[in-house]
């Protein structure tokens, strides 16, 4: 079983560099377009970063979150003690928190790499704060029917970003 400080080296330049794609190309919509546009790249960009960086490292990249856009996005049960401990505390000498879980048996056995999205003032208020713009929100709602990523204070978890890697691919070279 790996330990925990070779996981976080190993999965944390993945999830800097989803964090950084993911917002430059955001921010970038946002100020050309508005944040009608930013929905709509943010919803066809972040799944494909997520499979890129899957494709390229060998983990399974993806987000969750308590209150999520897409159902998908759900908190899964054998990751839900972590998630509550980030949402408890989402920051850690200002940088987001992070945690490793052990997951499944054999075959399944996985080990994942949690790191917390605290919620940021901008841009992220605009789509996922208290007021959001009822024409921006009416965007919302049709893209992603259900939605509940709303209503957050800057510091709130957000969600977590979530790096599963097969147990394997930690055993020594």
């Amino acid at each position: 079983m790996p330990d925990e400080a070779t996981v976080v080296t190993r999965s944390m330049p993945i999830a800097l560099e989803f964090q950084t794609q993911l917002k430059r190309q955001l921010v970038a919509a946002l100020g050309q377009d508005g944040a009608e546009t930013a929905v709509r790249v943010c919803k066809a960009v972040a799944p494909a970063i997520a499979a890129d960086q899957s494709e390229a490292s060998g983990a399974q990249v993806s987000r969750i979150a308590e209150r999520h856009r897409n159902p998908a996005g759900a908190v899964p049960t054998e990751l839900r003690d972590a998630y509550d401990e980030l949402a408890a505390m989402p920051l850690v000498h200002g940088k987001p928190a992070s945690r490793v879980v052990h997951t499944g048996e054999g075959g399944d056995a996985r080990v994942v790499y949690l790191n917390a999205i605290p919620m940021a003032e901008q841009p992220c208020l605009v789509c996922h704060g208290a007021n959001i713009d009822p024409a921006l929100k009416s965007v919302i709602d049709g893209a992603y029917p259900g939605d509940t990523a709303v209503g957050f204070e800057p510091g709130d978890l957000r969600g977590a970003l979530v790096i599963s890697w097969p147990r394997e691919a930690f055993k020594a070279r």
